[in-house]
Order: structure tokens, then C-alpha cells, then sequence
């Protein structure tokens, strides 16, 4: 007799787990963005579910810091607060540095070329201040280094990071900076991968990620301090998007 074959996970999780799975992936991608108002009345109708699975997803979701949730008013997207963007921010050096360096020994010529398009079209977007696309190109390189890893655990750890500061990096040239010193940057950390150099390339990536944070931790501590959250800085940000880098 043959044996059944196991159905998707999804199958075995409840309802509101699956609420939850949706939403936290809407969230992390950057498809929900801080200060989204999340109804449990519009949600319900546009999941085909009751209220309860929503509101226990909302309960998982705020005991994870991506909601908050408001007595009779629903919950909303929660900004990261400065001191979390700082944080994530070395968190993200560590982590892409130690992608570099895992990826470069097992860099392929076609890894190599696709890394090459990424940078190329960085290039022309920042020539034609096509900022959007500029910054799809420069956030897939990085993953892509995640990716080339081979560290399963390391590539999950940097999703979920990345998609609690995209919502505040999509909105903010502060975090980008300059588009071509960027470009020259993502071309050296390739150039050293290409030559083998996983060290060089692990501390330029490292590098990369370290001053723009920096920047963006001075001058925002002495513009509005560490208490208020990165929602509320937008407006204080235009003097600094000349001098912090992507």
C-alpha cells in the first residue's frame, strides 16, 4: 500500500495562524507600512473569516512588536522607534558582513554577472533619479548576498530585519543617501568578491551599513532625541539625506 503523501503545512495550522502568517508577511515585505489602521471589520471581510482569528493574529502580532493594538479603536502598523532602527542597523552590519564572507568562496561566474546587473541598474537609476527603482536594485543585491550565503538560518534572520526598517527606509532618503557614492560602494564590495578577497569584501559590506547608521543616529539624537519613534522624525530628516549613504 502506498504511503499518503503530507499535505502543505498551512493545512495543519488554524485559522487564525494562517490570519497571522498573512499578515506578518504583508508586514515584513513592506506591503503593510507604520501607520497602517488595521480593522478587524475590514479584515475579516477581505479574509473570509470571523472576528476571532483576526483578533488573536493581532495579539501574536503585537506580542512581536509589529502592531499596536488600541482598546476599541483597532491596531496599527508600529513604527520602529529610533533606538530600534539604530539597533537594527548593527544588527544588519554583522549579518551581511558575515553573508559576504560566507558567499564569496562559493561565488559562481553567473552569481558574479547577476551581482554585476544589480549594480548596473543601480547605476542607471541613480543617472535618471528613478529613486524606486534604484532602491529595489540595491535592496535585492543585498539579499542576494544572503541568499549566495548558503546560511538558511542567517537569510531568515535578515528577512525579518529588513522588513521592520523597510517600511521607514522606503520613505526616507536619509537612510539611502547619495544613489552614485552608493553605486561605487556596491562596486567595490562586488570587486573584491569577484577577486576572491572574502575578507576585503566582508569589511567594505560591513562598512556600507555601519556610516550611513551613524550619520542617522547623530544627527537624529540631537535633532529630536532617542524617545520619539522613526514615524514621528520624517519631517526633521531633509537635512540629512544629503550626508548619510545607503
Amino acid at each position: 500500500m502506498s504511503q499518503a503523501q503530507p499535505g502543505p503545512a498551512i493545512e495543519n495550522l488554524t485559522l487564525w495562524e494562517r490570519v497571522y502568517q498573512h499578515l506578518q508577511a504583508e508586514i515584513l515585505e513592506g506591503r503593510l507600512l507604520p501607520g497602517t489602521v488595521l480593522s478587524e471589520v475590514a479584515l475579516a471581510k477581505e479574509l473570509g473569516v470571523s472576528r476571532g482569528p483576526i483578533r488573536e493574529a493581532m495579539g501574536r502580532l503585537a506580542a512581536e512588536g509589529l502592531v499596536n493594538v488600541r482598546p476599541r479603536r483597532g491596531a496599527v502598523v508600529r513604527a520602529p522607534t529610533l533606538e530600534e532602527l539604530v539597533e537594527a542597523y548593527q544588527v544588519r552590519e554583522v549579518l551581511e558582513s558575515l553573508a559576504v564572507s560566507l558567499a564569496v568562496p562559493r561565488l559562481t561566474e553567473p552569481d558574479l554577472r547577476e551581482l554585476g546587473s544589480l549594480v548596473d541598474e543601480m547605476d542607471t537609476s541613480a543617472r535618471q533619479n528613478d529613486l524606486g527603482r534604484f532602491f529595489e536594485a540595491n535592496v535585492a543585491f543585498h539579499e542576494r548576498f544572503c541568499e549566495m550565503s548558503g546560511n538558511r538560518k542567517l537569510r531568515q534572520v535578515h528577512v525579518t530585519l529588513m522588513g521592520e526598517i523597510r517600511g521607514f527606509q522606503d520613505r526616507s532618503l536619509a537612510i539611502r543617501g547619495n544613489p552614485n557614492d552608493s553605486v561605487a560602494e556596491h562596486r567595490a564590495i562586488l570587486a573584491a568578491a569577484a577577486a576572491g578577497d572574502a575578507q576585503l569584501a566582508a569589511e567594505l559590506a560591513g562598512i556600507h551599513v555601519r556610516v550611513p547608521a551613524e550619520r542617522l543616529k547623530n544627527h537624529l539624537h540631537e535633532r529630536i532625541g532617542m524617545e520619539r519613534g522613526a514615524e514621528d522624525v520624517l519631517t526633521a530628516l531633509p537635512d540629512v539625506t544629503r550626508e548619510a549613504g545607503a
